[in-house]
């Protein structure tokens, strides 16, 4: 679960991270990369995608200027994947709703911009 987000960090576990994260159900990937910082594109979500979760949280920023690019959101479509994209700091919010209901979601959130 997600302990606490601010702008650029966040507690999963206890754990704090400084740079943006994927929350797998498993675990975090705290070198999550994205091949234009403010555009999320399909290459950066392909392991998400590959892992077929139930619910796709996007976390776009604290201002929300990371923009999920349609092709993302027709390949979640196509998957299955209900995906789910809000500021980062709702996003959190929603994650761990969601997390409460099932195990069957996967996080990646930008934490800064």
């Amino acid at each position: 679960m997600i302990d606490s987000y601010h702008f650029g960090r966040i507690t999963i576990d206890g754990q704090t991270y400084r740079s943006d994260v994927i929350i797998y159900r498993d675990r975090v990937d705290s070198n999550w990369w994205r091949k234009e910082g403010h555009k999320l594109q399909l290459s950066d979500i392909q392991p998400i995608l590959d892992a077929r979760p139930r619910w796709l949280v996007v976390g776009t920023g604290a201002y929300g200027l990371m923009k999920v690019t349609p092709e993302v959101v027709d390949a979640a479509e196509a998957a299955g994947i209900e995906l789910v994209s809000e500021r980062t700091k709702r996003a959190c919010e929603r994650y761990n709703e969601l997390r409460e209901q099932s195990e069957d979601v996967i996080a990646a959130l930008h934490l800064t911009c």
